[in-house]
This record gives C-alpha cells, sequence and structure tokens, in this order.
C-alpha cells in the first residue's frame, strides 16, 4: 500500500517492514501525531550485536520521522529467558550479570537516539521496574486470566520446540505473558501504542496487543522487521570469528568497519539501505557500480555503518589504516594490537591476537599457508615470531604485535 506517514514510507522503502498488524490504523496514526513506539532488549550479553541493529535503524527511523522511540530493557524479562528461536533453555543469569549487562549495552543507544524530556526524544527503561515487584496471584488475575494458553500453543516460539519434542519449561513459556504485560505497562505508562522487533517475535507482539484490547480498551500496533541473513543464507551478526558486536570494548573499529567493508556484493545495497542514513538517491548511483567499482559501494557502507555506530573519526580511522595495509603495503597503524612481551610461537601469537579462535585452527592455517608474518609466508609451527611485527591471516585479517 501507499503510505501516508513518512515512518512508513521510509520504513517501507528501506526494507525495514515485514509484517504490520493494522496498516491503515498506524499509517493513520503516524500521520497525524506522535506515535511512541517500543522495542525490548534481553540483556543476555555484555553488548548486543549486528543482528540487533535492524530494529535499533528502525527505532531510528521512527524518531527521524518524529514519533518517540523507547528501549526497553529486559531486566525482568532477562530472568526467565525468551524461548523463541532457540531450541533449549538460556542459561539462567545472576542479577549480578544482568546488572553488568545492562550498564555496558546502554551505552549504545546513544549512538543512534536522541534522549531527553521533548516530546520526541527516547526513552529509557527497564522491566524489571514493574515485573520483579508482581505478584504471582495479582499478574495471574489481571493478566493470565485474559491469555488462551490454547492460542499461545500455536505460536512458532512455542510450537516449533514442541512440535521438535524439545524441552519448553513452565519458566520459558511465561515469557510471551510477561512480554504482553510489559506492552500494555508501556501504553499505561508512556502512552506506547507501537511495539517493534524481529520477525520471530510476531506471536509475543500480537498477544500483548490482545491483552491492551481486553484490559485497556487500547488500540496497539505491532510492526516487525524481516529477519535479516547474509545472501549465503548465514544469519545476520554472526561470524566465523564469533558475533560482531556493538560495544568498542567487545570488538575493535578497526573488526567492525572490515565486517561491513567485507560483506558479500549481493548484500551491499540492501545493507546500505538497512544500516546507513545514506539518501536512497546516493544508494542507487552506488548500486549501479559494477566489477571491481564495488568495492567503493563497500567502503561507503563501511564508513557510514561505522560513524553510526562507533563515531566519524573511527571511521575515518579504520579506512586509512585499509589504505595503508592493502593499497600501500604499509604497516597499518590503526590495526588491532597485541602486547607481546618476549618472542612467542607462532600458534600462540596467532590465538592471542584473535587471528584464530584456537590453536588447532591456527595450525590448519599454517599448514593452508594462510599465515603471514610482516608479508612472508610462515608454514613451521615452530616458528618463533617477535615484537614489533604484522601478522596476517589471509588478505583481510591482520594485527599488529607490539613490544610491552
Amino acid at each position: 500500500m501507499q503510505f501516508k506517514s513518512e515512518f512508513l514510507r521510509v520504513a517501507d522503502a528501506r526494507g525495514h517492514i515485514h509484517q504490520l498488524t493494522d496498516p491503515e490504523g498506524l499509517d493513520a496514526a503516524a500521520a497525524t501525531g506522535v506515535v511512541t513506539a517500543y522495542v525490548g532488549y534481553d540483556l543476555t550479553a555484555r553488548s548486543l550485536h549486528v543482528g540487533n541493529l535492524a530494529t535499533i535503524m528502525l527505532l531510528r527511523r521512527l524518531q527521524q520521522a518524529g514519533g518517540r522511540p523507547i528501549v526497553l530493557l529486559g531486566g525482568g524479562t532477562s530472568r526467565v529467558g525468551d524461548p523463541s528461536g532457540k531450541d533449549s533453555q538460556r542459561q539462567l543469569l545472576t542479577d549480578d550479570e544482568i546488572a553488568a549487562n545492562r550498564e555496558s549495552i546502554r551505552r549504545v543507544f546513544g549512538r543512534f537516539l536522541t534522549f531527553g524530556d521533548g516530546p520526541t526524544d527516547a526513552l529509557m527503561v527497564d522491566n524489571a521496574d514493574w515485573l520483579l515487584d508482581l505478584g504471582l496471584i495479582a499478574f495471574l488475575r489481571e493478566t493470565g486470566r485474559h491469555l488462551s494458553v490454547n492460542r499461545m500453543l500455536t505460536m512458532d516460539s512455542v510450537r516449533l520446540r514442541l512440535e521438535r519434542e524439545q524441552p519448553l519449561s513452565f519458566l520459558e513459556f511465561n515469557y510471551m505473558a510477561l512480554q504482553a504485560h510489559d506492552f500494555v505497562e508501556l501504553y499505561r505508562r508512556f502512552g506506547c501504542t507501537l511495539q517493534m522487533g524481529g520477525s520471530d517475535q510476531w506471536g509475543n507482539i500480537v498477544t500483548g496487543i490482545d491483552l491492551g484490547r481486553r484490559v485497556a480498551e487500547a488500540q496497539l500496533f505491532g510492526l516487525t522487521t524481516p529477519l535479516v541473513t547474509t545472501a549465503d543464507g548465514a544469519k545476520m551478526g554472526k561470524t566465523a570469528q564469533g558475533a560482531v558486536w556493538l560495544n568498542a570494548d567487545m570488538l575493535s573499529d578497526w573488526d567492525y568497519w572490515q565486517f561491513w567493508r567485507n560483506v558479500d556484493d549481493r548484500d551491499v545495497v540492501r545493507f546500505l539501505r538497512l544500516f546507513t542514513d545514506l539518501p536512497l538517491d546516493e544508494i542507487a548511483r552506488l548500486a549501479a557500480l559494477e566489477g571491481a567499482e564495488i568495492n567503493a559501494a563497500k567502503v561507503a557502507l563501511a564508513n557510514a555503518a561505522t560513524a553510526l555506530c562507533r563515531g566519524e573519526e573511527a571511521a575515518r580511522t579504520a579506512e586509512a589504516t585499509a589504505a595503508a595495509t592493502f593499497a600501500e603495503g604499509g604497516a597499518g597503524e590503526g590495526l588491532p594490537r597485541t602486547v607481546l612481551a618476549a618472542p612467542a610461537g607462532i600458534v600462540e601469537a596467532l590465538t592471542l591476537a584473535g587471528l584464530a579462535a584456537s590453536r588447532s585452527e591456527a595450525r590448519r592455517k599454517l599448514a593452508e599457508g594462510a599465515v603471514r608474518v610482516d608479508g612472508t609466508v610462515v608454514r613451521d609451527e615452530a616458528a618463533l615470531v617477535s615484537a614489533p611485527a604484522r601478522l596476517s591471516v589471509g588478505r583481510k585479517r591482520h594485527a599488529l604485535l607490539v613490544r610491552a
């Protein structure tokens, strides 16, 4: 359909929309007033990863179009664990672990959203504020009586686990009810009428919409983003080297930039639309590039995505490092650095520098002839390496070894 509201027009044009519960109703609301919308993020790690960027960028689009975004941190729901897309129960975290993850995760949102007291300024809240004090009997009477177990059993997060005959604990089964309660609570506290999330959250979102209608006579909406996968079918945010973390203390600026620079040619234009603020006409120009010129589009993607998450200086430094490392044959002073106090075996150096996930992988890369020290191929597992040196695995992964 042709959307009237700026938010849905932009979200649709950039590929953010997968499902909408009431397109006409939401479009009318967004076109005539300030829509308040939220996305929830459970605190299961010290950082979010690029797989979370689809919903973070959707909150950013909302604010740019004059809406008010809410970042809901799952200090309460993280004590339960979302079963969506999981084959087994998540490991339960301690209160201290959840608190540490919350403090680490919350910092990244300031890069993407403007927080404050204005009518469209973003809010950050924690569902622990209401869930931890929620009495069981009160919850069952107020919320539980409105939720159909029959319907909950048809939702993907539950149905798929049961069909595969994989255990689903009563603890996890209640996650959907808690998320629905969150939506109603945010509606009552902040006038929030839209919940957004990944496509795996559809069942949880429509459950909250139904609950809001029953207990508060509220007209609520839901919007999901497509599951972002790479051209080869891999889940966005996962690489052979591990997750691509948003926090700089979990992944260097250089590695973050390199992730975007090295995406598959087939993903560049789609990722430019989803994960950058580059104008669509500029993206169309980059989309027309062919052959080796596609590298210019990849650099534009890497620069724009890195500038959003890590800052303009980080993007400039990473691009200059790439030029020095690859085009000019220099040392690449912006590369990740590993301190080497004394000469070390090449296998140990590769693992210390994060260029191999294990000693066995390091040995395999040596046998493949993929390891170089200062540009010279090394195959001998017994070889020693001393700082300073540039250590490389393949053409795209590099690190500097420096003296203590």
